[in-house]
């Protein structure tokens, strides 16, 4: 499939896109459905079967394999409008001559197939001749799929546990191979071994011998290495990585999965250095993996996108890493919370997100999954937990359980931001004598625990009016840091325009460069790390922190070395970001002195 547009809209939670594909694949721009909430995926099929008058059958909790046969009837159902759509659009008449027009309007000004349709359309508007050209040239843009390997939930029947492909990312991994899509499954959240395995039984993730895959697998990584090893782990068993998708550790939003101090830049160097390397050595173990296999081997070596996101905000940035680093693609994902057209976010939290500065975008510790998490101070699933602790009953009802995985209490898991867990983990904190400041802290580091299994679907039932008497009405939201620099709600034209730098939707003037944004957040965090370790800090956790304190100043001396070399780039912001970067470079020595003090400091106590 070709790629009309040089960007993607990445997965949001777990419903602000969760049918971004419906509004916006027509126009060639692709996208990523969460495949978390099997539940909501329900409803929502259910809503837009009623909408495109199409017989609905209810698939319940009752029915066998129920939570894989809900997502392939969701994609397929999203599918099939989407290209009802997109052949609406090619179909041109009259009445929608002005939405081809949009198509065309939206694509990037470099554009070859925008140069040829103002060619085709310069002295008349043959609706005949453009429909024939429509249909061979427009192409819609991917509805891809993303799972969470880790969010990978044991389930039972009957107090019987079930096999292991029932468990909730294998049956979800199921519901989209099952289904009539071509295009990719987005693999987040590291490794699983298991779920990787269970791939090999699905068809429509090999090759043909022309090279061409159904269903490509995508994997987001935060570094060289981990990319790698996954891709070698894949390919011994026959399944290629189409594309590796290089997101921020820190400056993006949802979860964070912070590298040893490795920063952006440098990750995108390495991976576009190392590229024909990556490729050819993983190719080999492919190709003895499906002799082995008697699989059919493609005649060369396939195809091998890289892509990056997290973080850009201006068409200076997103050139910067088209061009500088070679990426075939980059992700916008926090801006387009602003924008109705593309994302499903109620109006209420689209009100607090314009609104949101920098200090109210943190990086917290709200996650049941006990990975730092992007969130907003404020939102209204936050304020609802705030009023449990009140009552003296912290915790939720957790009517989901998808992140039902901790097993400290029971063998069939509970999750830590559930009633059930706090009340447990607190009665076994009352027994340890703590002294009031231990207490509070360790009470509170159990009760900030939020539901965001469903607080990031909720806002999906609100925009449309669906019943929430489940759920409730309390929001959780992800947006990375990103989001201070935009402020208010813009129209989808007005978003592309802004990332192809047709126009500029930022009036603030003091956003730094998205690398130096990420290099503070890394600073930041590994002053917390080192704040953690005051009282107590074993051999192992300094090793760790000095050599994240290494690698983040072997980043700087990169970022130094490459902004000092650029001749066209960044010409207005060059000297700011180099006097940044030495302002960063002496409060990392600081830092990495605090470290070296840090067990001077503890015999003085």
């Amino acid at each position: 499939m070709t790629n009309v547009h040089s960007f993607h809209i990445p997965v949001m939670g777990i419903g602000f896109t969760i049918d971004t594909p419906l509004k916006v694949s027509r126009f060639g721009i692709d996208s990523v459905i969460s495949l978390v909430d099997d539940i909501l995926i329900e409803k929502l099929r259910k809503m837009y079967c009623a909408k495109f008058e199409i017989p609905y059958s209810e698939i319940t909790e009752n029915t066998d394999d129920f939570r894989a046969k809900r997502i392939t009837a969701y994609l397929d159902l999203i599918y099939e409008e989407s290209l009802r759509k997109f052949e609406e659009l090619k179909n041109v008449t009259i009445d929608s001559a002005a939405e081809l027009k949009n198509y065309f309007s939206l694509l990037p000004d470099t554009s070859g197939l925008k140069k040829e349709f103002r060619k085709l359309t310069r002295d008349s508007f043959n609706l005949e001749e453009i429909k024939t050209w429509a249909q061979d040239n427009l192409t819609m843009g991917s509805i891809d799929v993303n799972i969470m390997t880790k969010v990978d939930k044991e389930n039972y029947r009957k107090k019987e546990k079930l096999p292991t492909e029932y468990n909730d990312a294998h049956a979800a991994l199921r519901g989209y191979a099952n289904s009539i899509l071509n295009s990719s499954l987005v693999l987040s959240a590291g490794m699983n071994p298991r779920l990787y395995t269970y791939l090999e039984q699905f068809e429509d993730f090999y090759p043909d011998e022309n090279g061409t895959i159904k269903k490509k697998i995508v994997l987001k990584v935060s570094d060289y290495r981990s990319a790698l090893i996954q891709g070698k782990f894949l390919a011994k068993k026959g399944l290629w990585v189409s594309e590796y998708r290089i997101e921020s550790g820190l400056n993006c939003g949802g979860h964070a999965f912070a590298t040893d101090g490795f920063l952006m830049g440098p990750i995108l160097n390495q991976f576009k250095e190392e590229k024909e390397n990556l490729m050819q050595s993983v190719y080999e173990i492919l190709v003895k993996a499906l002799d082995q296999k008697n699989r059919v081997v493609p005649n060369s070596i396939l195809p091998l996108k890289i892509t990056a996101q997290g973080g850009v905000g201006t068409a200076e940035e997103h050139n910067f890493l088209l061009n500088h680093y070679k990426v075939d693609s980059v992700g916008w994902g926090t801006p387009f919370l602003l924008v109705p057209e593309a994302t499903t976010v109620d109006s209420s939290t689209i009100e607090k997100l314009a609104k949101a500065k920098e200090d109210d975008l943190y990086l917290s510790n709200i996650s049941p999954l006990g990975i730092p998490f992007h969130s907003l101070k404020g939102n209204t699933k936050d304020l609802e937990k705030v009023k449990l602790i009140e009552k003296g009953r912290p915790g939720s009802s957790c009517p989901k359980k998808f992140v039902a995985m901790n097993k400290d209490f029971l063998d069939t898991g509970i999750c830590t931001a559930s009633r059930q867990y706090q009340h447990l983990k607190i009665k076994e904190l009352d027994r340890q004598g703590l002294t009031a400041e231990d207490y509070e802290r360790q009470y509170n580091q159990i009760t900030e625990k939020s539901c965001t299994c469903v607080g990031l679907g909720t806002s999906a039932l609100l925009t449309y009016g669906l019943d929430t008497k489940t759920e409730g009405e309390g929001v959780s939201v992800c947006p990375g840091p990103n989001m201070a620099y935009f402020a208010r709600t813009m129209e989808l034209n007005e978003m592309i325009d802004h990332i192809y730098g047709r126009t500029n939707v930022i009036s603030r003037n003091d956003r730094p460069h998205m690398f130096i944004k990420e290099l503070h957040i890394y600073l930041d965090y590994l002053q917390a790390r080192i704040s953690e370790c005051q009282f107590e800090i074993t051999d192992k956790q300094k090793k760790y922190l000095l050599t994240f304190a290494a690698n983040l100043n072997d980043g700087i001396a990169y970022y130094q070395q490459l902004f000092n070399n650029l001749k066209e780039e960044f010409l207005d912001s060059k000297e700011q970001i180099l006097c940044l970067l030495g302002e960063g470079r002496k409060s990392l020595s600081n830092l990495a002195r605090e470290i070296e003090n840090l067990e001077n400091n503890l015999a003085i106590r």
